[in-house]
């Protein structure tokens, strides 16, 4: 083909047919052309070295490649998985770390293809969502990872006010604990003056005050490792009832976290990747996932510390016999347990002082150490979230500033209400709420990421082959079953019918949403029968800016 002329690429679509996307240039759209007006507010790109000497696998590139799954694993970390971990072990013991494990590996599958789609396309999941589905589900997709990252930031002011407060031994009130919070904004903005390297380096240093902090505790209470290991390779739970079941659930809604595919997916990008060279793409992806792969195996031994703590020290315990117990010690915190036989309850608040009460008080100030990193820790990475949301589907720029302060206001605002007219427990059990905030918004971010790492016009050599087509579409509907149950059970536990009647309503505009991403993720998973109209070209021709990597030995290409 002669300079000057326009060249015409084919590609394959969804549904396996052809095509014609014109170009009206000699050359098909570079690289950096594409993602320069879309680049995010990262202020320096790490470089990633050459070490020839180790082609297959080298520590060096590895250490270039770390820093973005760690920061994604925080939220595997946040005070709501940390307050669904000490649940699991107080109502099951052990039995329940095999769920937890089976949710950690999926949550790792799923982040992969989040990973991937950033390394591949250069862009972000919010910003493919931007571009490729219409402008109303666009913004409706956009509220909805909003409020997940705005009840995930509402957990972490849970539970710092709650750490500030045990730390003070209540001279700090809850209130002034959420107040406090605000500070955290200064913090960030701070710290990430510093640069890129310097704030990973930071969030792995309260990833490692975790690791102390709850394995202090895991040393203290000296769980039996034999039913530790029972509970974690043996899919089992004997004597099981609802209590347990539901548990499980819990435990499935809390390590999985919408924003946090989001997150991952922009993460990616702030290593020099030369999208252009198949090698380079193909070598990142391997290096990402390993260190995916590392950061999760660190915070699943983090939360299995909390639950074998829990699961050894409490595990079917009374209200009256933490009662005595606490009574016989300098905790004053007795009166939080009724005298009565009902099975222990225990939430981020009252785990710390059954701590206190069993083990003195250096094991609750301990706990609350750790609660208080992991809030500060999660804060920062939800701001993130919502940078790069707010970019990707708005395509507006906001400060750090003002999108630290406009997000951390909304959250506040209503957890300051609770904590200055209610009590810690109306607090604590905002978290069940806030679980089930989150578990709502799972579909708009699962279904997503499986649609688009699936199309091979988006994902070129990249795309999802049959296996993963079948898997991810499998995990995705046993997850989103799993939390709709999960969020069943929460509201049939309300008991009011008014609430009924409003939870059906939300249910039917929920459902036919989710029905409509489903429908397209179908098609993308290669059922061309139900391609109809505009979603015949899903991720096609809307925008030729997307095939970042040329199809130089696949796709012919032909003159006109």
């Amino acid at each position: 083909m002669s300079p000057g002329k326009d060249r015409e690429a084919l590609y394959e679509d969804a549904s396996g047919e052809g095509v014609t996307t014109i170009y009206s240039s000699a050359a098909p759209p570079q690289v950096s052309d594409s993602t320069d007006e879309f680049t995010t507010y990262f202020d320096q790109k790490i470089p990633i070295p050459e070490d020839e000497k180790h082609p297959w696998f080298s520590f060096r590139k590895l250490w270039a490649f770390t820093g973005p799954g760690f920061l994604m694993s925080i939220a595997y970390l946040d005070p709501g998985n940390i307050e669904s971990d000490l649940q699991s072990g107080a109502v099951a013991g052990f039995k329940l770390l095999w769920v937890l494990l089976l949710a950690t590996v999926i949550g790792l599958l799923l982040q992969r293809l989040a990973a991937r789609l950033g390394v591949v396309t250069g862009l972000h999941l919010a910003e493919v969502c931007n571009r490729q589905y219409p402008k109303v589900p666009r913004i409706i997709l956009w509220l909805m990872v909003e409020l997940a990252i705005i009840g995930s930031d509402m957990q972490e002011v849970i539970g710092s006010a709650i750490a500030i407060n045990l730390l003070s031994v209540g001279g700090v009130p809850l209130w002034g604990g959420v107040l406090i919070t605000i500070a955290d904004t200064f913090v960030f903005l701070f710290l990430d003056k510093y640069g890129l390297r310097k704030l990973e380096a930071f969030f792995g240093f309260l990833i490692t005050i975790m690791a102390i902090m709850f394995g202090y505790e895991y040393g203290t209470v000296k769980p039996d490792q034999g039913q530790l290991l029972k509970g974690m390779f043996m899919p089992y739970c004997d004597k099981c009832g609802p209590p347990q079941l539901e548990q499980a659930v819990g435990i499935v809604g809390a390590v999985i976290m919408p924003h946090n595919m989001y997150l991952h997916s922009a993460l990616v990008k702030s290593r020099q990747i030369d999208r252009s060279n198949k090698k380079e793409v193909k070598e990142a992806n391997k290096y990402f996932f390993i260190e995916s792969c590392i950061a999760l195996f660190i915070s699943f031994i983090i939360n299995v510390f909390v639950v074998s703590v829990f699961a050894e020290a409490f595990y079917n315990k009374t209200n009256a016999e933490v009662h005595d117990v606490c009574s016989n010690t300098s905790i004053s915190h007795a009166g939080l347990f009724p005298l009565n036989n009902d099975t222990l309850e225990v939430d981020i608040y009252k785990g710390g002082v059954v701590l206190g009460c069993y083990f003195g008080p250096a094991a609750l100030y301990i706990w609350a150490i750790g609660i208080l990193a992991a809030g500060q820790s999660s804060t920062m990475t939800g701001t993130y979230s919502g940078q790069f949301v707010m970019e990707g589907f708005l395509n507006l720029k906001w400060s750090r500033f003002a999108r630290v302060v406009l997000t951390r206001s909304i959250a506040i605002t209503p957890t300051l209400l609770v904590a200055i007219f209610q009590d810690v427990e109306h607090l604590t059990g905002m978290n069940d709420f806030l679980n089930v905030l989150m578990s709502l918004q799972l579909p708009f971010a699962l279904i997503p990421v499986l649609t688009f790492t699936s199309l091979r016009p988006v994902m070129n050599d990249f795309a999802n082959g049959l296996g993963w087509k079948i898997a991810g579409g499998i995990l995705v509907v046993i997850i989103i079953s799993i939390n709709m149950y999960f969020v069943v059970i929460y509201v049939t536990a309300l008991g009011q019918m008014v609430l009924y009647v409003i939870a059906s309503l939300i249910s039917i505009v929920y459902l036919a949403f989710v029905a409509y991403l489903s429908w397209q993720c179908l098609i993308a998973l290669g059922i061309s029968s139900l391609a109809c109209g505009q979603t015949y070209h899903l991720g096609l021709t809307a925008h030729p800016e997307l095939f970042l990597l040329n199809n130089i030995d696949a796709d012919p290409v032909m003159s006109r």
